[in-house]
C-alpha cells in the first residue's frame, strides 16, 4: 500500500507506533449526500427516535447516527418515547431504536403500546431492539412485542445503519 511504519520505543517510557498510508479522500462525500446521491446504506435525513436510559450509550448512538446524517431525537425511557411518539404527527419518525431494559417503562412494553395506538404509522414504523441480551428467547420476546429487528449491544453502527436504510427504503416503496 506504499505506506510506512515507524516505531519509537524507550524502556520505561513507552512506545509510539506511526503508520502512514496514502489514501484518497472523497471531498464531495457530504455534497453527494445532500444532493441525493446516497449510497445504499445511507441514513442521511432519516429521523430516528433513540430510546436509551444509559447516558453514555445515548451519547454514542446520537453521535454515530448524526455523523451518518440522521436526525436524532432522544428519550430516556419507554414512557417518554411513548409520549413523544403519541405527540408527533403521523409519519414523523422513520425509525425507533429501542433499548429493552429501562426504568419507568421497558422497551418491550413501550413497543406493545406504540403498536396498539390508533394511528396508521403505529403499525408500520420500524422499531429495532437494542439489547445486550441476544439469546434466541430475547429475540423472540422482542418480535412478540412488535419489534422488527433485534440488534445486539455493543451496536455495530455500520450494521444498524444498513438495517435502518433497508427498512426506510422498504417503507418508501
Amino acid at each position: 500500500m506504499d505506506g510506512e511504519i515507524h516505531i519509537d520505543s524507550e524502556e520505561g517510557r513507552g512506545t509510539t507506533v506511526t503508520l502512514r498510508l496514502a489514501m484518497k479522500i472523497d471531498r464531495n462525500y457530504y455534497e453527494k449526500e445532500a444532493s441525493g446521491e446516497q449510497q445504499a446504506g445511507s441514513i442521511a435525513g432519516v429521523r430516528i427516535l433513540v430510546v436509551e436510559d444509559n447516558e453514555l450509550n445515548m451519547e454514542i448512538a446520537e453521535y454515530m447516527f448524526t455523523e451518518r446524517g440522521a436526525v436524532v431525537e432522544k428519550a430516556a425511557d419507554g414512557k417518554k418515547a411513548l409520549e413523544m411518539f403519541a405527540a408527533s404527527e403521523e409519519g414523523y419518525y422513520d425509525v425507533i431504536m429501542m433499548d429493552i431494559m429501562m426504568p419507568e417503562m421497558d422497551g418491550l412494553e413501550a413497543t406493545r403500546r406504540i403498536r396498539r395506538m390508533d394511528r396508521k404509522d403505529a403499525e408500520t414504523v420500524p422499531i429495532f431492539a437494542m439489547s445486550a441480551n441476544a439469546f434466541d428467547d430475547d429475540v423472540a420476546r422482542s418480535r412478540a412485542a412488535g419489534m422488527n429487528e433485534h440488534l445486539s449491544k455493543p451496536l455495530s453502527f455500520e450494521k444498524a445503519a444498513a438495517v435502518i436504510a433497508q427498512y426506510v427504503r422498504k417503507n418508501e416503496e
